[in-house]
């Protein structure tokens, strides 16, 4: 069995994959010696392991979740960081045309038009589209040709060909290689996820823990996001 000091387990939302593996997660184990076991998926999914009795040693999710998690007392509130914003956004195929999506009003009609969209069902950037969708009106028009995932990136079914339009995170479209970034949700379509980290009650590595969500605020870090699409903390 591995020495649980140089085991770190982790369970992190798919917004942060692109940051963690380009920087956070090589820079981790360069200077540590080991490498984070992170599990890449939704917050919501997240949520239902820990509520089935899952533990790690820390956890980075939707800020909002990790609230609910310090109100039951299984991560320790003293080793909370906010960690990172992220906008949701459209994709399309490499070369495809960009509609446009300037405004709600033509944002909505890029939608109607669009042949098929792919967008997570258990993703916090699907569960907001879903809400947004019976804001305007369109569910019923969208969800006749939508192209529903339960999890992962919706990007990757650009370019299968499943899809011409992809509702996603701007950080998680981005890490599909093979499509564009048409840009975010226009306007007060635009809905902004904080995403915080916390070290769990019943860590087994709680040093390693620490070092890592140390990590998460410095600058290499925060550039990382920028790079991937995040934005810095504002919460």
């Amino acid at each position: 069995m591995a020495d649980a000091s140089q085991t770190l387990r982790m369970k992190c939302a798919l917004v942060l994959r692109e940051a963690f593996d380009r920087v956070i997660g090589p820079a981790f184990a360069a200077e540590n010696g080991y490498a984070p076991e992170i599990d890449w998926t939704p917050t919501t999914v997240i949520m239902q392991k820990i509520a089935a009795g899952e533990r790690v040693d820390a956890l980075v999710l939707i800020a909002d979740s990790m609230d609910r998690l310090v109100e039951q007392d299984l991560v320790d509130p003293a080793t909370r960081i906010e960690v990172a914003d992220s906008r949701v956004g459209i994709a399309v195929p490499k070369g495809a045309p960009h509609p446009d999506i300037s405004t709600p009003e033509a944002f909505t009609d890029a939608l109607l038009a669009a042949r098929s969209v792919a967008y997570s069902k258990a993703g916090a950037s699907g569960i907001y589209f879903e809400k947004m969708m019976a804001r305007l009106g369109i569910t019923e028009a969208i969800n006749a040709k939508a192209t529903v995932i339960p999890a992962g990136f919706t990007a990757e079914k650009l370019t299968t060909g499943e899809a011409d339009l992809a509702v996603q995170q701007l950080s998680e479209l981005l890490v599909v290689p093979g499509i564009e970034i048409v840009g975010p949700f226009p306007g007060d379509l635009q809905n902004v996820t904080h995403f915080s980290a916390a070290i769990m009650r019943e860590a087994r590595n709680r040093e390693g823990a620490e070092r890592f969500l140390a990590m998460l605020t410095q600058p290499r870090a925060i550039e990382a996001y920028r790079a991937s699409g995040l934005d810095a903390a504002t919460r």
